[in-house]
């Protein structure tokens, strides 16, 4: 490979790694739409660059498109726009990011990955060219591909993409055998941050019946700033036992239909133990968060038993985070 050859990659994947620190502005406001982030270039000068920030506002092509300055509008046909996701190709509550391209005139389109949604798949990537406008794809895929990791499952495998979390005591307990009374605390202050940051970042969060009775828990999102999710309850509830906001799924099935079918693309499952070995059992999570405490209880609830799949660890605030990745999908 010639040194242009490696010059030239090396400065796509640069401008492809601040299309997704752009990006990242709409992970609370984007969805269900992906987060996406574009950036105009001139030579090696960036003279335009934007994100999706909401749902039915502009898309990261207009965006980086409307911050180019007039003075420098004259240079978008000797241009050339990164953009982490493919640029759609049909009307939706906007009009086809493709399109304003090839009238902005701007030549030459990187793009992260192609966009799986059936409305695009490709047919981005197609009027582009059809307009002789050149298209490279791929550049950073796998990191493009990873920051709408929700957003393709849900279009890919027709459910949302499901998250696990729990905690567990360093002998290997999640909680106290309890008819009542307060669960083991086992999270620290800063590690609640996490969980709350978690919270927000999923579109619903859902416990089992045992655990709605027995905590009553809130699930609302305190200690982070983002959005409230939907709060699901598994199991069979009484319409007089059901806490105001919350709704009950009889099943996992109806459960993630539902969510499905109302366009809602995360799940946060917190408990309790049953309802963790459901989805692990059974194949229907994606990734999951196992807080390691330094507490001891002596006996009581079993954490969840996790497969050998991919797991990293990671020291925060001086505890352990195993990060477990569903691989066998």
């Amino acid at each position: 490979m010639s040194k242009g050859i490696i010059f030239e990659q090396l400065l796509a994947e640069k401008y492809m790694s601040r299309c997704l620190l752009l990006a990242k502005n709409g992970r609370y406001g984007a969805p269900p739409n992906p987060m996406v982030g574009a950036v105009i270039v001139h030579g090696e000068r960036i003279i335009g660059e934007g994100y999706h920030a909401r749902c039915g506002e502009a898309h990261a092509e207009v965006s980086a498109v409307n911050s180019v300055k007039p003075e420098d509008k004259a240079l978008l046909p000797e241009s050339t726009i990164y953009v982490s996701l493919e640029p759609c190709a049909h009307y939706g509550k906007t009009p086809p990011c493709a399109e304003l391209i090839i009238k902005t005139g701007i030549p030459r389109v990187v793009v992260g990955c192609v966009d799986s949604f059936a409305k695009v798949k490709g047919k981005g990537v197609s009027m582009l060219r059809d307009a002789g406008v050149q298209v490279i794809v791929g550049v950073l895929e796998d990191e493009c591909r990873s920051l709408n990791k929700k957003f393709f499952t849900f279009h890919e495998k027709k459910r949302p993409y499901v998250t696990l979390k729990w905690a567990r005591s360093a002998d290997g307990y999640i909680d106290l055998i309890r008819n009542d009374g307060e669960a083991a605390k086992l999270s620290t202050p800063h590690t609640m941050l996490r969980v709350h940051r978690l919270r927000a970042e999923h579109q619903a969060i859902l416990v089992g019946h045992n655990t709605l009775l027995l905590d009553h828990p809130h699930l609302n999102v305190v200690h982070w700033d983002g959005p409230q999710p939907l709060k699901c309850v598994l199991g069979h509830v009484p319409q007089e036992e059901l806490p105001e906001g919350f709704e009950t799924f009889e099943s996992a099935e109806t459960l993630l239909a539902s969510l499905y079918e109302r366009q809602i693309q995360s799940l946060l499952v917190e408990g309790g133990r049953k309802t963790l070995q459901f989805f692990i059992d059974n194949g229907l999570w994606d990734e999951a968060h196992e807080e390691c405490s330094a507490k001891v209880l002596g006996s009581g609830v079993e954490a969840p038993e996790m497969p050998l799949d991919d797991c990293e660890e990671e020291e925060i605030w001086n505890v352990t985070i195993k990060h477990y990745k569903n691989i066998k999908q």
